[in-house]
């Protein structure tokens, strides 16, 4: 089953004294692409986030983010970042100078700021906190990828039925066009019996005529490539493989054949249907940009 490329999931587990929640977030993109925000002193998490989504998903714009608080504080440190700590006294000093203010802030003004204290389990196994985090990723990934189904099933359910259309029309242009040929196999014959009179007609020349028109306006190939290009795309949508790049290349195929049909066919009947093709081929195409 095809899946979108929009999707969201959220996990949150306590697991050994961390509680750890894991959020992810995806709009479409041409190629893969993971962005992480996780606490500083878990920075090594970036790298093993991406490997290990992107194993369970292969195109879309992820956003990931992480938190881990550490709750068994008989084990745990408290961190200053003192770098962060320094920059916001800096600021509230710049602030109280440039304006004219009273500086009344103190450590417990400044501890309060974000990421200025650091709760961190002391000696932190960075392999057996990746294994519970990989715990809360999974849970969030499971509920992701569904989100991700769901829009795919009903992207599915309408590319499938733009594609039936789309063989109807296909249906029209293989019953119509030998009537076109037959149409001006009698006009050729009207005409030049209203400019020659009742005269013995050279049938050969005529039919000669009509066979070049038969095979200047023929679609027969083009109907087949058509029609089997269809059937390539219903596989492609009930397929559980990524398929979308395969998809937007397909169309691009279909859209191919139905230029050329509309080039050949001298026929306004035909050039509806060309017409009615091309406007469900632009909206398979819109729908296919968001296909994983």
């Amino acid at each position: 089953m095809i899946k979108s490329m929009t999707g969201f999931g959220r996990a949150q587990k306590e697991i050994d004294g961390y509680v750890i929640t894991v959020e992810l977030k995806s709009v479409n993109h041409r190629y893969f692409e993971f962005s992480s925000r996780v606490p500083r002193q878990y920075g090594f998490l970036d790298e093993k986030l991406k490997s290990y989504i992107n194993s369970k998903v292969s195109r879309g714009k992820i956003e990931c983010y992480v938190t881990i608080d550490a709750l068994d504080t008989d084990t745990a440190d408290v961190v200053v970042n003192h770098t962060l700590a320094n920059a916001y006294v800096k600021a509230l000093k710049e602030i109280s100078t440039e304006y004219n203010l009273k500086e009344d802030f103190g450590a417990s003004s400044i501890s309060r700021f974000p990421e200025v204290l650091v709760v961190r389990k002391a000696e932190d196994d960075e392999e057996l906190l990746w294994s519970y985090v990989k715990k809360v990723c999974d849970e969030a990934i499971e509920r992701f990828v569904a989100m991700r189904t769901t829009e795919g099933a009903k992207m599915k359910d309408d590319i499938y039925s733009r594609g039936q259309f789309i063989l109807e029309c296909v249906g029209y242009i293989e019953e119509r066009s030998p009537q076109t040929v037959k149409e001006y196999n009698d006009k050729l014959i009207q005409r030049v019996h209203d400019l020659l009179g009742d005269v013995s007609l050279d049938e050969s020349r005529i039919l000669q005529e009509v066979a070049i028109y038969a095979d200047k306006v023929a679609v027969a190939e083009e109907t087949v490539r058509l029609r089997s290009h269809i059937d390539q795309l219903n596989a492609f949508i009930f397929s559980d493989e990524p398929v979308g790049r395969k998809m937007d290349f397909l169309v691009q195929e279909i859209n191919r054949e139905t230029n050329t049909i509309g080039s050949k066919a001298n026929d306004v009947d035909i050039a509806r249907k060309v017409v009615d093709i091309k406007a469900e081929v632009e909206k398979i195409r819109e729908q296919i940009q968001n296909i994983e």
